[in-house]
């Protein structure tokens, strides 16, 4: 898999992953882009999923990414944190099985994050992501009180990320630096 930050290593080197933060500060305008056709898609929030649920969304999309920053996490404050009114997770299903995820966090007043967003790699490529990230973005900013949305993403991340979030409205407030083992040769 390529990274955005063609970023390469062996496992268990030291690298630096460039972060880049970007904020909406409105709620778009216009409807939601088509769900492409025929998709056999549904989309569906989990109300006080287990630790292990969103666990397995969070490696399902993540493991090629390098997503490992919540794989030590207690599961009983995982769980607690995930059972919040102000925190909701989204799961993609694809023809029965989930294929995709966001989670959605409001816990900071007048701020919707969208902590986490991504596709399996078997869903890549057939539109989904677009679709998703604007379900996510119009969800996000249904709540009463949302003056932005944030995002971040880092130079591991799927190459198409960041111009992804920006196509959406998101840009880019900040940028920072920070370094990561690798799990996994890359490159």
């Amino acid at each position: 898999m390529t990274n955005a930050g063609g970023i390469t290593g062996r496992a268990g080197d030291r690298v630096s992953v460039a972060i880049t933060w970007l904020e909406m500060g409105r709620r778009p305008d216009g409807a939601h882009p088509p769900l492409p056709m025929n998709a056999p898609v549904a989309l569906v929030r989990a109300k006080a999923p287990p630790a292990a649920y969103f666990l397995y969304l969070y490696r399902l999309v993540g493991e090629a990414w390098e997503w490992t920053d919540r794989l030590d996490d207690d599961p009983a404050t995982l769980a607690a944190e995930l059972a919040r009114e102000d925190m909701a997770l989204h799961t993609l299903m694809w023809e029965g099985w989930p294929a995709g995820f966001f989670l959605l966090d409001w816990r900071q007043a007048g701020v919707c994050d969208l902590g986490y967003f991504g596709l399996c790699e078997a869903t890549r490529g057939r539109g989904l992501a677009r679709w998703l990230l604007s379900e996510a973005i119009h969800a996000g900013w249904s709540r009463p009180g949302v003056e932005k949305m944030t995002v971040n993403t880092c130079a591991l991340d799927h190459p198409s990320a960041l111009p992804l979030y920006q196509r959406a409205g998101f840009s880019p407030v900040r940028r920072t630096e920070v370094e990561r083992v690798l799990t996994r040769d890359i490159g």
